[in-house]
């Protein structure tokens, strides 16, 4: 049984897009997820949330910032499954931004 809710209207679609990551509100892949596939220089503002605590990566590899605008701390996120915050080396569940790595 699925216990996460997809919020639609937080989710954006590029036609051709090979980038994606879900975002969970709880660890292992519990509460609210949020789907993204564009950059996103403030998650508060997004999502009304800046704790990720947990995600996976569908597709392409993002940049995942513990501040907005792209600073602080940055984690390189490859395609997988994140159950929890620690896995991609965050010392929190803060995320304040995020961005895609497009190879041109």
């Amino acid at each position: 049984m699925n216990n996460h809710i997809t919020k639609a209207s937080n989710s954006w679609s590029t036609q051709g897009s090979s980038h994606e990551v879900n975002l969970f509100e709880r660890m292992e892949y519990g509460g609210q997820m949020m789907a993204l596939v564009e950059d996103c220089p403030n998650v508060m503002d997004m999502f009304q949330t800046n704790h990720i605590f947990s995600c996976k990566v569908i597709g392409g590899n993002w940049l995942f910032f513990e501040q907005s605008n792209y600073k602080g701390m940055m984690y390189l996120m490859r395609p997988g499954e994140y159950t929890r915050f620690t896995e991609w080396g965050g010392l929190s569940a803060r995320v304040g931004s995020i961005k895609r790595i497009i190879d041109n």
